[in-house]
């Protein structure tokens, strides 16, 4: 019981870091860099502060014993164990959810003008079957990777890294290649 709750814990405070982290990076990269009007040097400096952000949390992941900041990573972890594993790790979505709220409302918060989402550029149906392919993209492939590949950190790290930011480069012109359409503003015309 006590292992749960430690559980629940650490993802509501790694969802939080995981918001913060993706603003930390923008605003390294827009104010402290001056890169924000420079297309593919900003982009450049982008991914590689996103590919550290992504191993920094997969060794938080990995000190915490299996806290997650991303729904994706707990529902695998259902699919591959029991009944009772399964309802406990869907009982932790919730408090990621949580965690995230409360990481993107202080956002708002303390920095309003920041806050510049991905903008969806084809219709509403259309971009929720890009980034349902892409997220389905990118769960089949870390299932491969947590079924075939045991104990590497570095090589697991890596490989699922440079996959979601592949991914979220190649559905950026549509929807912002974010693979979370709760996350993608829409256009509204009036």
């Amino acid at each position: 019981m006590v292992r749960m709750l430690e559980l629940v814990i650490t993802d509501t405070m790694l969802s939080f870091m995981w918001v913060w982290a993706s603003v930390t990076i923008r605003i390294i990269v827009d104010d402290v860099m001056g890169l924000s009007n420079n297309g593919h040097a900003s982009e450049f400096f982008r991914c590689c502060f996103s590919v550290v952000n992504m191993f920094l949390f997969a060794y938080l992941v990995k000190v915490t014993n299996g806290g997650a900041y991303n729904p994706i990573a707990v529902f695998i972890s259902a699919v591959n164990g029991t009944f009772l594993v399964f309802l406990f790790n869907v009982a932790r979505i919730p408090f990621q959810v949580f965690g995230s709220i409360i990481g993107v409302k202080l956002i708002l918060t303390t920095f309003p003008e920041i806050w510049r989402g991905p903008e969806l550029v084809i219709n509403l149906h259309q971009g929720a079957l890009t980034e349902g392919l892409l997220t389905f993209t990118y769960v089949l492939i870390t299932l491969g990777l947590d079924r075939n590949i045991r104990g590497s950190f570095f090589r697991k790290t890596w490989i699922s890294s440079i996959l979601k930011l592949s991914l979220h480069i190649l559905g950026s012109d549509l929807t912002g290649g974010c693979m979370n359409p709760a996350a993608v503003r829409i256009p509204i015309y009036t």
